[in-house]
């Protein structure tokens, strides 16, 4: 069964039809209302109400953009796999050498 429904956001005073899983509609959502909020403080951080809202997109934009390349980096296990691994080597060397 197909769990792919069509919802509406508004970005930037347009609305957009998105299909997406049932699952991911308040992630949506969310990130839409997020991304508004975003715009609005931009907007007020500039105190102008004539701001184009492309370079208000492109700054709020560039900020998650940042974020989600931190939250990557934050998680990247990677390292703690390979030490892991190491160890285990180490552990099967010494239980063979006995």
């Amino acid at each position: 069964m197909d769990d792919k429904f069509l919802i509406h956001v508004d970005i930037a005073d347009r609305s957009y039809g998105l299909w997406i899983d049932r699952s991911d509609e308040q992630l949506a959502r969310e990130a839409a209302k997020q991304i508004r909020n975003k715009m609005l403080q931009y907007r007020n951080r500039f105190n102008k109400s004539d701001v184009d809202v492309k370079d208000l997109l492109a700054m709020v934009t560039l900020q998650l953009s940042m974020s989600n390349l931190q939250l990557e980096d934050r998680n990247d296990t990677s390292p703690f796999a390979e030490k892991m691994r190491e160890l285990g080597d180490e552990i099967d060397g010494y239980l063979n050498n006995r």
